[in-house]
């Protein structure tokens, strides 16, 4: 995990944004961000359980989808299987070393 801070290179309406191997923060203070950095760190999980690739791909499908059923790009977000994994578990520094492959199975919504 590389941490990179620049304001350019995070989009719009966001803090960070993980492309394996590297997290990109918008701000510099946000290095010392422990609940930002382990939510992102969560994401590398992710990417690297579905080989970098094919999570971009399913990410993307989860938010058309969402962004089709609830017609609100943050709901759609929000409601992606790897944010919501992400988001439930930000808090807690040891999810990782507890997580089990492919956790974000279970964030799915039915």
């Amino acid at each position: 995990m590389i941490l990179i801070s620049s304001k350019y290179l995070v989009p719009n309406g966001f803090r960070s944004i993980t492309l394996f191997p590297f997290i990109f923060l918008k701000y510099e203070g946000d290095k010392l961000n422990n609940v930002l950095i382990n939510h992102e760190k969560i994401h590398t999980r992710q990417q690297l359980e579905l080989f970098i690739l094919p999570f971009f791909i399913w990410y993307l499908l989860e938010y058309v989808s969402n962004f089709i059923k609830y017609r609100d790009k943050n709901l759609a977000y929000r409601n992606i299987s790897f944010e919501r994994e992400a988001y439930f578990h930000e808090n807690d520094m040891n999810y990782l070393n507890k997580r089990s492959l492919w956790a974000f199975i279970l964030f799915l919504k039915k």
